[in-house]
């Protein structure tokens, strides 16, 4: 007989700003700003299953990072400890902008990952159309270890500077994600998929539009559930104070079904974290977005 059931899960994404040499006016430098950063991931992670997408992230970035996360843990220890996968855009190793996924692997098995470019020419570093910089999505399969269900986690990072580029990155993003589901990239039974990242595209603009079609598999969580009882802010892009561009909502994490068509997520709480507290710091020029979501599964009974 089945019954269902329910896999608590908390995703986090964050555009930590990468650690410029030219820092603008109002924004400290990463060495400054890095322990801030961490107190904030490492806070609103423990004691959860969590998966953590970052963007902007450099290899020294990564670097500290996975230490701050792994802070306290010996090598010999892997309850609680954290890997990644990811690449550096611009050659595919530690060159150029990572965008990372952050996975505790006591809790989550690795099935699959790769990184896709965003461009006419998906399987090496390059860029197309009007992109004025290389743009990647990280996609991984993981099995939660208790539960054996598995999810496609995908993180990425689109332009800044060229619509149609933002417009056919999601497009390729919309198959990738098809080819999981159906099975032709990896055969696996998904339960569910999410994709978090910096879509530098408004509700009204034409990435976001186009991820959140009715076509589309999936949804917006900020849109899921009761919005009078999300926390925080709405926007998600500050700047550091002196941009003179208006503050937007430009950071999302998206929930979509599995193999099966049904939607499988419900969302228990939706938040976009502070930026800068009574110090006066930004960890960043954007805020974190947090979603606690239930994956629903069916179980069979003996």
């Amino acid at each position: 007989m089945k019954t269902s059931a329910e896999l608590p899960l908390r995703i986090l994404t964050h555009n930590i700003r990468y650690a410029t040499s030219s820092p603008f006016k109002g924004e400290r430098p990463w060495s400054e700003r890095k322990q801030l950063l961490l107190n904030e991931l490492v806070y609103n992670t423990r004691n959860h299953d969590s998966f953590v997408c970052l963007q902007e992230v450099l290899h020294n970035q990564l670097v500290d990072v996975l230490s701050g996360l792994n802070a306290g843990q010996t090598t010999t220890d892997h309850n609680n400890r954290w890997d990644y996968i990811g690449v550096g855009r611009d050659d595919g190793h530690q060159a150029g902008e990572y965008s990372a996924i952050f996975y505790q692997p006591s809790t989550w098995k690795l099935r699959h990952w790769e990184t896709v470019w965003l461009s006419e020419t998906p399987d090496v570093p390059s860029k197309s159309w009007d992109a004025a910089s290389i743009r990647i999505v990280t996609i991984g399969v993981f099995t939660h270890r208790s539960s054996g269900q598995t999810v496609l986690a995908m993180c990425t990072h689109l332009d800044d500077q060229g619509s149609r580029s933002r417009l056919e990155a999601a497009r390729i993003i919309l198959r990738k994600i098809e080819e999981y589901r159906s099975g032709k990239t990896y055969g696996s039974d998904l339960s569910g998929v999410f994709l978090a990242g910096d879509f530098n595209s408004q509700a009204d603009q034409e990435a976001y539009i186009e991820l959140t079609a009715s076509g589309s598999p999936l949804v917006d969580s900020g849109k899921q559930g009761d919005a009078a009882a999300h926390y925080g802010n709405e926007v998600t892009w500050t700047g550091f104070g002196y941009e003179g561009q208006d503050p937007s909502r430009i950071d999302y994490i998206l929930l979509g079904s599995g193999t099966h068509l049904k939607t499988p997520w419900t969302v228990e709480g939706y938040a976009v974290l502070a930026n800068r507290f009574d110090d006066g710091v930004y960890n960043s020029d954007h805020r974190a977005v947090v979603v606690d979501g239930r994956l629903l599964f069916d179980t069979v009974a003996g």
